[in-house]
């Protein structure tokens, strides 16, 4: 007999200094009750609308993992086949090529894990209190987000 999906999702959310771990992530969504799971990788890039960046500086509010983990609650309810959630932000000096955000998402079915992934990635960039100074070659620097 084949167990019924299991009541509870399991949520993993953190904000914090250190490098992040695309493992940490696929370990806290990887489930046996999921064939499908989703990762959104977000990187600094070298530009930003036409400009060259040469780092970034995040910032977040006090509140921000505990927002984090509301937003979680909030993309379960709106995708109740999801069996897990993570998502990992990154504060602090980050150079062009490291991590700044890692989301996961588990579902029984690819189609499941891709839709809670991307609702989990663009709530979280929409509510969490996350800022990030642009550094650009230029000299110039600009606030994203505030």
């Amino acid at each position: 007999m084949i167990e019924e999906k299991q009541l509870t999702i399991r949520i993993h959310t953190d904000v914090r200094t250190e490098p992040l771990s695309v493992d940490e992530v696929v370990a806290a969504v990887s489930d046996r009750h999921a064939g499908g799971i989703a990762l959104f990788l977000g990187a600094v890039r070298d530009h930003d609308h036409g400009r060259a960046v040469t780092a970034l500086d995040y910032s977040a509010h006090p509140s921000a993992a505990e927002l984090l983990h509301k937003v979680a609650e909030e993309v379960a309810v709106l995708h109740p086949d999801v069996v897990a959630l993570s998502a990992v932000h990154r504060v602090g000096a980050l150079e062009v090529g490291d991590l700044a955000v890692v989301v996961g998402a588990s579902a029984p079915h690819r189609a499941e894990a891709f839709a809670a992934c991307r609702a989990f990635i663009d709530t979280l960039k929409e509510q969490v209190p996350i800022w990030k100074r642009e550094e650009f070659a230029d000299g110039d620097h600009e606030w994203v987000g505030c």
